[in-house]
């Protein structure tokens, strides 16, 4: 929708990093796998990533699909491009120092892993202190290279994903949320991987007083949209905009971009772009939720000037009498 063309992202358009880039001012990060200039950040995310090393998964009977690269790779990959961009101790120093660091939203890619599996929920439930350890340890070797303010992002509302609400149907009572339509079990579970991220978050806090970890609320700033999608104008919450004839648009023997798949005419109007993410219309609300008010802290306290209003964000990251200035973006997911 933005691009004109195929753009390596899994959307129709920007997603929450290029928003996230626009609403600092900030130019679009660049993939550090395809090269090129870093000097306002890079992006180490891949497609289908996990928190969890592949090894983790595999002595327990699960082949990581999608990707061999975890967060552990994507920190070394980052350790590994530092000194080129910050050869010395200053430097370095200075381009960590004045950087904005986003570890995630990591995690649920472990957990898709075991719920396409079938496992059950305990299952589920015994990997959640591995996946928020993962995250934990990404975050101690980013702030023992410097770094002092880092977002942090919990996972979605994983009952209302298209894909999810397309295999695991069920008639029984009190099994779909009545206001959104989604599957409650899956959205406790994601509660409950955002109240132990929380706990973890706070616990880092304590340890390192002097650096900043915000924790973003995406679950929150999504199931708000979800709630009343007409208020965003979303008429079509539930549906999956790019896949094919099946329940909710979507089928994982047809997904998007396969052959067979099918494009609606106007993203904007969807929640889901393939099933599994989001379009570039709900990016946009997610990230204007969370600068406005969907985070722990608020963003707004990261600024010198006070509070302030998402309106206001190219000001206030532009102005150096009153704000707190990121010279750099990087991601990690």
């Amino acid at each position: 929708t933005f691009f004109g063309r195929p753009s390596g992202r899994y959307s129709d358009g920007r997603n929450l990093l290029d928003f996230f880039a626009e609403a600092f001012g900030l130019p679009f990060v660049p993939p550090y796998l395809g090269g090129g200039d870093f000097q306002y950040g890079a992006n180490f995310a891949v497609g289908g990533a996990t928190a969890l090393n592949g090894s983790f998964f595999r002595e327990r009977g699960v082949e990581p699909t999608w990707t061999p690269h975890s967060l552990y790779e994507q920190i070394q990959w980052f350790k590994k491009l530092l000194p080129s961009i910050a050869p010395s101790e200053t430097e370095r120093s200075d381009i960590m120092s004045n950087s904005l660091f986003f570890v995630g939203e990591v995690g649920g890619n472990d957990y898709n892993h075991l719920i396409v599996r079938d496992k059950s929920l305990d299952e589920l439930h015994e990997l959640v202190p591995n996946v928020v350890g993962a995250i934990s340890s990404a975050i101690t070797d980013l702030t023992s290279l410097g770094a002092n303010k880092l977002v942090v992002p919990g996972n979605f509302p994983i009952g209302c994903v298209p894909l999810y609400l397309s295999i695991f149907p069920s008639q029984k009572e009190d099994y779909y949320d009545e206001q959104t339509g989604c599957i409650k079990w899956l959205n406790e579970f994601a509660e409950y991987h955002n109240s132990m991220l929380q706990e973890e978050l706070e616990r880092l806090r304590n340890l390192y007083p002097d650096v900043t970890i915000i924790y973003a609320d995406y679950y929150g700033a999504s199931l708000n949209i979800f709630r009343a999608p007409l208020q965003f104008g979303f008429t079509v919450p539930l549906n999956a905009c790019c896949g094919s004839d099946a329940p909710y648009n979507c089928s994982p023997s047809i997904l998007c971009g396969r052959p067979g798949s099918t494009v609606c005419s106007d993203p904007s109007k969807y929640i889901s772009w393939d099933g599994l993410h989001f379009t570039e219309a709900s990016y946009r609300v997610v990230i204007q939720g969370v600068l406005g008010g969907y985070a722990i802290p608020p963003l707004s306290e990261t600024c010198k000037g006070g509070e302030f209003k998402v309106s206001q964000l190219h000001q206030c990251t532009d102005n150096p009498t009153n704000t707190v200035t990121y010279d750099t973006l990087s991601s990690f997911i």
